[in-house]
């Protein structure tokens, strides 16, 4: 279970960034976090991830806290920025190696699993070549790949989609239904909110650093669309 517990954070030490968020996702959950710009998602999920200290509060992963166990709490995650900023000068290959070794991965089963994604998201015939040659999207393959190498418990997803073909998000979304019934959870923005509201059994919504509204996607939805939801929340003074 990841939990988030009255996590807040400052960049200027005058207005928070996120302000005392309280959240839990549990194992089988795939749970979306949407919000305007500038709302606050990208710090919470580098929170979560330990890239970015945060001010006060408690984020543990499966009982580790990401702040006093970080290690063992980061071995059983896996984070993809919005932006796919890797080491452009390895080949596909390589990287995929590099993330395998640093996560223990054995030869056999990651070459298994390179093997399973690399055709999944016909990208096989171009892990041999410098990353540096890739388009944005077979960048973000790349590094999805890398993070499913090494069978994360918890995925954390910074707008997932974007640069993907129709197809490749297809096959993610399945993916991730692969995880959640092994067991994983996985806590992704987005700001493509029909996938939301098909995707998620879960949704929280983020309002100038604050949780206004989480919950199961059916609860908060309602009647309505989950856009129609959003638009009113930002409305609300």
């Amino acid at each position: 279970m990841l939990k988030i517990k009255n996590v807040s954070k400052s960049y200027d030490k005058k207005k928070n960034a996120i302000d005392q968020i309280n959240l839990e996702i549990e194992p089988g959950d795939i749970y979306g976090f949407i919000g305007h710009n500038g709302a606050g998602k990208t710090t919470l999920l580098k929170a979560i991830a330990g890239i970015h200290y945060f001010d006060s509060g408690e984020i543990t992963i499966f009982g580790k806290s990401i702040v006093s166990d970080s290690l063992e709490a980061k071995k059983l995650l896996a984070y993809i920025p919005d932006n796919p900023d890797i080491y452009e000068a390895l080949s596909g290959i390589q990287y995929l190696d590099f993330i395998a070794d640093a996560f223990g991965v054995d030869l056999q089963r990651r070459r298994d699993l390179i093997k399973k994604y690399a055709e999944m998201f016909e990208i096989s015939e171009v892990l041999n070549n410098p990353i540096s040659s890739y388009s944005h999207g077979m960048k973000q393959k790349i590094v999805i790949m890398s993070a499913l190498i090494h069978s994360p418990k918890v995925m954390l997803l910074d707008e997932p989609f974007v640069g993907l073909d129709p197809k490749a998000s297809y096959l993610l979304k399945d993916v991730f239904k692969e995880l959640v019934n092994k067991g994983s959870l996985i806590f992704f923005s987005t700001h493509v909110l029909e996938v939301a509201e098909k995707l998620c059994n879960k949704v929280a919504i983020i309002k100038n650093g604050k949780i206004v509204a989480n919950g199961r996607t059916e609860d908060i939805i309602k009647d309505q669309s989950l856009e129609h939801i959003f638009i009113e929340l930002l409305q609300e003074s």
